[in-house]
């Protein structure tokens, strides 16, 4: 896996830039095995979706946000963001309220916790609520993008292969370098996607003899949490080579490279296609950025969750990374030209 479609291997990838609507003719025709299991309800059943997302203050949070509503309002029904800001407890309790209330007939459920909303997930299974997970699978299997939950769709990828991504993407700014130090900046510690995510990224990494991981550390999803772990980095290692972390994350870092006069010297790579990731890597400011199309991922999940409300067959999974060749390098933007849907 590692690698596999770095750099010029794009070329069998189709970008498909612009917005979700517009994709909305290639969803209809993707393949993929569709669940019979689903709770049959009448056409139309679905008036109001609940996205249940990993924060309102996030920006990719925000990103799927924006391509619920614009599913929502091509199928006329309204939508609400519930926001347990980062508390897979909060979360929980609002996905049983939204239950309870029986206001909503589909759920779209971006998890802080994947193991945690199972129960609340199976209640809405039981309720004939149409249940997508998007972006964070349900269940400890951050390898796998089948739902351990029959009757639930998930949209997004796997954490485990956006991980060997990252990892390879490090290994390819590592290239010429003996011994090259890298140090990786993760997401949150608590959250059990992060973790699956950074065990995967280190796996990736010592896969090349040439490869050292000297850093470990959080670097959270802001400009100013990136900015304060770069800094400890660089306190600690000032020979550090490469720096990879979430796209909010390295923006911070860049800060701190430049502060300290390494710019040019240390190569960035961000987890996010914002589009002040894509900026940097068009600029050559950043080595790379992992980069998937959000808003249309998040306007999937909902058209998904809708039909399923409405006693559709829709898919098991849905992945997202087959819309673009993700490993967005330079040389990779000039082939495809993606379009960032988000901004942090």
């Amino acid at each position: 896996m590692k690698g596999k479609r770095f750099a010029g291997s794009s070329g069998s990838r189709l970008l498909l830039a612009g917005g979700a609507v517009a994709l909305l003719a290639v969803f209809s025709s993707v393949g993929a095995s569709a669940r019979p299991d689903r709770a049959q309800a009448s056409q139309g059943t679905v008036k109001a979706v609940a996205f249940f997302g990993f924060a309102a203050a996030n920006s990719f949070a925000q990103a799927t946000w924006a391509g619920v509503k614009q599913a929502a309002k091509a199928a006329g029904v309204t939508a609400k963001f519930f926001d347990p800001n980062f508390s897979a407890q909060t979360q929980v309790s609002q996905i049983q309220d939204a239950i309870t209330s029986g206001q909503y007939q589909a759920f779209v459920i971006q998890a802080n916790d994947g193991n945690s909303v199972i129960p609340a997930i199976e209640q809405a299974v039981k309720a004939h609520i149409g249940v997508v997970a998007e972006f964070t699978p349900i269940g400890s299997n951050y390898a796998s993008l089948t739902p351990p939950i029959a009757g639930v769709t998930f949209v997004g990828e796997a954490p485990v292969h956006n991980g060997m991504e990252l990892g390879a993407l490090g290994i390819a700014a590592c290239k010429g370098l003996n011994p090259c130090n890298v140090a990786y900046l993760e997401g949150f510690k608590s959250l059990p996607l992060d973790n699956a995510r950074t065990a995967a990224v280190k796996k990736e990494l010592a896969t090349a003899s040439n490869v050292k991981l000297v850093a470990d550390l959080e670097g959270g999803y802001t400009q100013a949490e990136g900015l304060k772990s770069a800094q400890d980095v660089l306190q600690a290692h000032s020979n550090v080579n490469v720096m990879i972390g979430s796209s909010q994350a390295i923006e911070g870092a860049q800060q701190a490279v430049k502060k300290a006069g390494l710019t040019g010297k240390i190569k960035l790579i961000g987890n996010g296609g914002s589009c002040q990731a894509v900026a940097a890597v068009k600029s050559g400011a950043w080595f790379a950025t992992y980069a998937l199309p959000e808003t249309t991922s998040g306007f999937k999940a909902t058209q998904l969750a809708i039909e399923a409300g409405n006693g559709q067959k829709v898919p098991v999974t849905f992945n997202v990374d087959t819309l673009t060749n993700p490993l967005l390098t330079k040389a990779v933007w000039e082939k495809t030209h993606f379009k960032a849907q988000y901004c942090d």
